[in-house]
Parts: C-alpha cells; sequence; structure tokens
C-alpha cells in the first residue's frame, strides 16, 4: 500500500509534538515494512525542516530530514501538477493541492493528514493517524 504523509505528520515526529507523537510516530514506524510505502513531497520536507530548525537548530534539522529521507520515498512536484492543482477551482490552498497531486501522480492510495479539511476534494482515501492506524494497520 502506498501512502502519502502530509506534512503535520513528519513535523510532529520531528519535534516531538504532543499529544499526535505517539501514534504519528507510530505511521512512521512503518517504513521498515515491506507491505507499506511511505511517500511525502519536497515541499513537505521543507515544511518540515522549517519547523524542525524553530525549535531544534538547522545542523539538527538537517540530520532529521536526512534520516527521514532514507525511509520515505520522494513524490514529484513538477509542471504538470502544478498546472493541477491551479486548474482545480476546488483547490483552496495551493500548497495541500500540490500535495495532493503529486500523492496521485505516484499512484498513493491514501493520505495520511491531521488537516482532512485541507484535501475535502480528495477522490483518494484521507485520515487522520490514529484511524489509519486503526483502519490498516492493527
Amino acid at each position: 500500500m502506498k501512502v502519502f504523509l502530509d506534512a503535520n505528520v513528519i513535523i510532529s515526529v520531528l519535534n516531538k509534538e504532543y499529544p499526535l507523537f505517539p501514534i504519528s510516530s507510530r505511521v512512521l514506524s512503518l517504513a521498515d515494512r515491506r507491505e507499506v510505502q511511505l511517500y511525502t513531497s519536497p515541499i513537505c520536507l521543507a515544511i518540515a525542516f522549517y519547523f524542525s530548525e524553530k525549535k531544534s537548530g538547522a545542523e539538527i534539522a538537517k540530520l532529521k530530514i536526512e534520516m527521514l529521507s532514507k525511509k520515505i520515498s520522494m513524490t514529484t512536484v513538477d509542471q504538470a501538477v502544478s498546472n493541477q492543482a491551479l486548474s482545480n477551482r476546488q483547490v483552496q490552498d495551493f500548497e495541500d493541492g500540490l500535495e495532493y497531486y503529486s500523492a496521485l501522480g505516484s499512484d498513493c492510495e491514501l493520505i495520511v493528514t491531521e488537516d482532512s479539511d485541507g484535501f475535502y476534494y480528495s477522490q483518494i482515501p484521507m485520515m487522520g493517524c490514529e484511524k489509519f492506524l486503526e483502519e490498516y494497520i492493527f
């Protein structure tokens, strides 16, 4: 199963943000399972780096992103993805649109996010970390 992780999930792990951290870290630990392929976009990594840098400093934030990049596959954000996000009138948040269309472009079957309102137009399922673990893992 190909699962796209939104920036808010990654940020919660990198910054150990409670109460989500114990659940979101379990989601990220699935990167070691063969039946689950975790994806994110370079934009999500940039957003996560920004928030991690604010909390831990640039050097530690970079190390965290490097470790994460070894475990998670990257989607592509290119002109086609940009055009899709811009042409869909339902997309209110351009960044969410980029994430959505990059996930679709990588054939992701699910989006894990703590901001499901941002993807209300999604044609693929989306859910929070806890629901994802309950429905697909446990």
